[in-house]
């Protein structure tokens, strides 16, 4: 009897886990996917990338803007900057393309130096939890919309709101959602906010706003050293956060030309990987208690530096872009160099899928890559666009999503069912 409710308790824990990982692989909510890591779980693409097995879909022209894209069952959201001063939000038919809704606000500014080459659009990816929308606009003001109708739920101004100066490069960090609260880096620090009306719990570690202050980065939540606790990089900082007080649990300098922090942190078990420009590629692992407090030991560090690429882990190897545009293969026990490329684009998005990693450089080129130690294994590349590419990719449900500077743009894998069948121009 107890072997048979053993096995049925098993059944249902199979069915249940294997729903999860089906609606994660049929929807795409949140900066780098269901996990935050740009790994999802779902069968193998295809070997090529050559129309016939990647056909192109809807494509749809927008303003310009950084944001990637927001997949659920049926819509499709996106935001961008309109002439040069508004900030907006679009939820499109995931079929077809067309309008759903839109909404928009007052919001922009001009960013400084080297990023201002790129343009000065919205930046953040929003997160979709429920029916609740999180968009990130450029002026570090959070805005909760309702995901079915466009509604604003409730706003807030961090700049006003705490007292920061306005982020000079905008704001930047994609919204956490878990358990009742988002969590933000903005205002010059870590913030939890409660979901239902956007009042501020606490705030926490930080750099402070401004031109060296405000975060390039985007936080994590994940168990270590047995604690479920948020991993935030900020421009100076490697940090774990106590998620119900805000107390800085540890933390370890991190090495960077102009706080230029950019990653999101990758934890593997009680460690978590980082690298920074100017700075190298670190591995930490962290030890210790609640009650007898927490210590994060550097293991290694390695001289090759990451620019804006956040990696995937695949089988005790990190696949990372570099900020001299090569691509590495990183071995996580020893820090050594397992491979190095010659350069590609300045930016990479990735998504890792088994042993297989979907690569979008900057410049609109799509590379299909196959994870292997030995060498860099070039599976098949792609043009896929003539314009800048630097948004997040997304996958989702067999559909491969693009957002150019000024469009989006769907492309269907053969072997999944079709889903698109008009344009929107």
């Amino acid at each position: 009897m107890n072997l048979r409710r053993n096995l049925f308790n098993c059944y249902l824990v199979f069915v249940v886990c294997t729903s999860v990982a089906n609606v994660h692989a049929e929807e795409w909510r949140q900066w780098r996917g269901p996990e935050r890591t740009g790994v999802i779980a779902i069968d193998s693409w295809p070997d090529t990338l050559a129309a016939g097995e990647l056909d192109s879909g809807w494509r749809r022209k927008l303003g310009p803007g950084y944001s990637g894209p927001l997949v659920t069952e049926d819509r499709v959201y996106v935001t961008e900057t309109r002439d040069q001063k508004d900030e907006v939000v679009r939820a499109l038919d995931r079929t077809t393309g067309e309008e759903v809704w839109a909404v928009d606000w007052a919001g922009s500014m001009s960013v400084p130096f080297f990023a201002a080459a790129n343009g000065s659009w919205i930046r953040s990816t929003p997160t979709l939890d429920g029916d609740d929308l999180f968009v990130a606009g450029i002026r570090d003001v959070l805005v909760c919309l309702n995901a079915d109708t466009g509604e604003v739920k409730w706003k807030v101004d961090f700049v006003k709101d705490t007292g920061a100066s306005l982020p000079s490069f905008g704001c930047v960090c994609s919204p956490l959602v878990d358990e009742g609260h988002v969590y933000m880096q903005a205002g010059g620090g870590f913030v939890k906010l409660d979901r239902t009306d956007g009042s501020i719990v606490w705030k926490s570690v930080g750099d402070g706003g401004g031109m060296f202050g405000s975060a390039f980065s985007s936080p994590v939540i994940a168990t270590i050293a047995g604690l479920r606790q948020a991993v935030v990089q900020t421009r100076k900082q490697l940090c774990g956060v106590d998620l119900q007080r805000g107390k800085v649990l540890w933390s370890q300098d991190i090495e960077a030309f102009r706080g230029m922090n950019i990653l999101t942190p990758t934890v593997i078990g009680n460690r978590v990987f980082t690298s920074s420009y100017g700075g190298g590629s670190f591995l930490f692992e962290v030890t210790g208690s609640a009650d007898d407090g927490f210590k994060a030991t550097q293991l290694w560090r390695n001289k090759v530096q990451a620019y804006m690429s956040s990696p995937v882990v695949i089988d005790g190897f990190v696949y990372l872009h570099l900020r001299n545009q090569r691509f590495a293969c990183i071995d996580l026990e020893t820090g050594n160099e397992a491979w190095i490329t010659t350069p590609f684009g300045k930016y990479w998005s990735l998504i890792a899928t088994g042993d297989r990693i979907l690569a979008l450089d900057e410049r609109g080129e799509l590379l299909l890559i196959r994870a292997n130690p030995e060498k860099f294994d070039l599976i098949d590349r792609r043009e896929i666009s003539s314009k800048p590419t630097w948004a997040h990719v997304a996958v989702a449900g067999g559909q491969v999503f693009v957002r150019e500077l000024e469009a989006i743009a769907v492309f269907n894998w053969k072997k999944a069912a079709p889903a698109v069948s008009s344009a929107s121009e």
